[in-house]
């Protein structure tokens, strides 16, 4: 599988990742043959949460499964993320206490000494900066974390982020698909004032990211919308864009969903999918999609296919 420099680190990461967030509720056997499956394909980087399976019960059943030694540690490549608060219902805190408590709780549930990659799970609108730098500076001097990250953010609120932390970061996952990509639409559709894509939602996101040397991470990369299933055989919403993904398929002799996520590594922008599948077959047939360089005729008539407007 084709690698990337994640963040312009040293840091070299496959341009697909497997996020573990079902692991929860699937017993370990099929934990290890998920697992399993995306090493075969070259995948050795998987994304975790602390709210995954709630109170780190993600984190706690995929080491359960698997029992990494150390030296298959060293191989690996594990992001996690903090600052999603749960037992207040649901609220975000980049205090110092939460994300230092957070971590810890990670380290110990993952059977690990050190995190790979942190992410900030989603934006906090009473961040404080300056806190935020002195956990990023206590976590790497201790060396319980090596990169640093974002998830969800805006161009400017890593723009803020990044004038306070001494520490570089190297990604931001957000979500996008096919059928939900408006950090791509609305560079598009730019001062077009009757495209509904034309709205400002995303602050040149994409543009922002490559010019930092900022990885972007796509989650849900086949869900057509926030938890709203997938795109892939939806007829009844998606026909004409099955039609084309079945067509693509067909002539690379890959599985629809390769035609998805071919589309986004398509980008120049080096995106790397999060793909949150639990069925080793499709964990197979979505890492097929890297060997697929979409031509640009392609790429736009699966765009269009997928409702967007090129004006």
């Amino acid at each position: 599988m084709r690698t990337i420099s994640l963040g312009g680190s040293f840091l070299d990461a496959p341009v697909m990742s497997l996020g573990m967030w079902r692991a929860g509720d699937i017993p370990l056997a099929r934990i290890r043959a998920m697992t399993e499956a995306a090493l075969d394909c070259g995948v050795n980087f998987f994304d975790h949460a602390d709210i995954y399976g709630k109170d780190h019960r993600c984190e706690r059943r995929w080491a359960e499964a698997m029992q990494w030694t150390p030296s298959q540690r060293q191989d690996l490549i594990i992001q996690t993320k903090a600052g999603i608060r749960q037992d207040a219902g649901w609220l975000y805190d980049f205090s110092a206490k939460h994300l230092m408590s957070t971590v810890e709780e990670s380290l110990k549930s993952l059977r690990t000494d050190y995190i790979d990659i942190l992410l900030l799970h989603r934006p906090d609108a009473l961040m404080e900066p300056e806190e935020v730098a002195q956990v990023f500076d206590q976590l790497w001097n201790d060396g319980k974390v090596q990169h640093f990250g974002v998830s969800n953010f805006t161009a400017s609120q890593i723009e803020l982020l990044t004038r306070y932390v001494n520490r570089p970061i190297v990604a931001n996952q957000v979500q996008l698909s096919l059928t939900h990509c408006p950090i791509i639409a609305q560079g598009l559709a730019a001062n077009m004032s009757a495209v509904d894509g034309s709205v400002e939602r995303a602050g040149g996101l994409v543009e922002y990211c490559i010019l930092n040397n900022i990885t972007l991470q796509a989650w849900s990369p086949v869900q057509a919308g926030f938890l709203t299933g997938t795109f892939l055989a939806d007829r009844d919403k998606y026909g004409p864009l099955n039609d084309v993904i079945d067509r693509l398929a067909g002539e690379y002799g890959v599985e629809p969903v390769a035609i998805a996520t071919a589309w986004i590594w398509r980008h120049p922008a080096n995106i790397q999918v999060v793909l949150g599948s639990s069925k080793p077959e499709r964990i197979r047939a979505a890492a097929a999609g890297s060997d697929i360089r979409l031509t640009r005729e392609q790429w736009y008539e699966l765009f269009i296919a997928a409702g967007h407007e090129v004006p």
